[in-house]
């Protein structure tokens, strides 16, 4: 013990055991790149005046204890089925927008799901009020519509997200137009349409800017864009648009134009749906209307016809 001491007292050691601890505590106050880095990363809380633990607790209840569990138990269901069926699966996903921020493993677990959880109370129902072989046809019935439910839901989704960009694709390039011709590039005239209006194309906008921020070429960015719309007017225009930056057509002469286009296309897209009003009001009028005027005109008439007929 007191040769421990005695060599703990030598200069030379202590002048050692010093520069380390000097050594350390710099390392402790001044951290390397990557801890500033994260700093920086932090702060955007801190400019907010708020901490990652009261953002964490400003999240709804379903996002902070119950999707965690949830989503390992869709992925786990997902898995049971083949890799084939996730293929043909993400672009639909894509093309409605990812909903829910949901992959394709984790939407197959939800069909597996809820087709569990609809068809196991019917089958304890029927089973119990008739017998065992009914109650697994209709608890495979059930289960099979249960399947098939959410696919369906995610076919209305793309449709009514592919209707929302046609409608918004002619105002949002004659924002871009305007843009253009004040000589703002085609990036920043994409993310100025993307801070006017929130809808879901200028959400693709401010994506596929994001990316070209990123590292990605335009090119890509906008054909990935045109993938994940699926919409035949934008995807005429991303490859127009590429065309006129490989050949060094001005973007603003190819705006203007892309813009009367669509314009038009807009306008005749309208009046086709005027022409097929009249034909499309065939149907509520034979089921809801004509049985009720039929109501109205011959109800007074039916105690009289009752009362002749019972007469004869």
């Amino acid at each position: 013990m007191f040769d421990l001491i005695s060599s703990l007292a030598n200069p030379m050691v202590f002048s050692v055991l010093s520069a380390w601890a000097v050594f350390f505590i710099w390392l402790a106050f001044a951290p390397g790149r990557p801890a500033r880095q994260v700093e920086d990363r932090l702060d955007g809380y801190l400019k907010r005046e708020t901490t990652i633990e009261s953002n964490d607790m400003d999240r709804p209840f379903m996002q902070r204890v119950l999707w965690p569990p949830l989503r390992s138990l869709l992925r786990s269901l997902g898995r049971l089925l083949p890799s084939r069926n996730l293929a043909s699966l993400q672009p639909m996903l894509l093309q409605a927008g990812t909903p829910g921020r949901l992959s394709a493993l984790d939407f197959t677990g939800l069909r597996l799901l809820l087709a569990l959880a609809l068809g196991a109370p019917v089958f304890l129902l029927v089973s119990q009020t008739l017998d065992t072989a009914k109650g697994v046809g209709a608890a495979l019935l059930v289960a099979l519509l249960g399947y098939l439910i959410p696919i369906y839901w995610l076919r209305s989704r793309i449709k009514s997200r592919r209707h929302e960009i046609q409608r918004a694709l002619p105002d949002a390039l004659d924002m871009m137009t305007i843009g253009g011709e004040a000589g703002m590039a085609c990036e920043s005239a994409r993310r100025r349409v993307g801070d006017q209006w929130d809808n879901e194309l200028t959400r693709e906008f401010i994506r596929a800017v994001a990316e070209m921020r990123l590292g990605s070429t335009r090119s890509e960015a906008l054909q990935r864009l045109a993938d994940r719309c699926d919409v035949q007017e934008l995807t005429t225009f991303v490859a127009i648009v590429i065309q006129s930056t490989q050949l060094g057509v001005s973007i603003a002469d190819v705006l203007h134009n892309q813009a009367a286009t669509m314009r038009v296309k807009r306008r005749q897209r309208a009046e086709e749906q005027a022409q097929q009003a009249s034909v499309k009001m065939v149907f509520p009028l034979i089921l809801f209307i004509f049985p009720a005027l039929l109501v109205m005109l011959l109800g007074p008439a039916i105690p009289v016809m009752i009362d002749v007929f019972s007469s004869m």
